[in-house]
């Protein structure tokens, strides 16, 4: 039931357009749900990215932010948005360059809410 469950929330993230490759991944690291479109150190991406996101919401918190909605590393050619779906996962994904950043965005935070309320 709940590899069920990841594999559709993968699917959404997925077939929003401009998303290259994604995952769902634990707050410690772990990744429970993948779409990858390139060979990577798949365990290395699912540290890094709650590194990087657990990080930005500490120095968030610092400086009293309410919430953080998200953190992109941008590049010419494309980017790596991750943002937290609840209190367990968080989700990254591999964005185009052509894409539109805030459609993007906003499509993947929608999908965000919903793991959090689900899962």
């Amino acid at each position: 039931m709940l590899k069920e469950k990841i594999a559709t929330f993968i699917e959404k993230i997925q077939a929003i357009d401009g998303v290259a490759a994604c995952a769902l991944v634990s707050r410690d690291g772990i990744i429970a749900g993948k779409y990858f479109d390139r060979d990577l150190n798949e365990p290395w991406f699912g540290a890094l990215t709650a590194t990087i996101l657990a990080s930005a919401e500490s120095a968030g918190s610092i400086i009293r932010m309410k919430s953080l909605e998200s953190v992109t590393i941008r590049a010419p050619d494309c980017s790596i948005v991750m943002m937290g779906a609840g209190e367990n996962f968080l989700v990254a994904a591999i964005v185009k360059g052509s894409a539109d950043p805030e459609k993007v965005h906003h499509q993947m935070l929608e999908v965000a809410k919903k793991i959090g309320q689900v899962l």
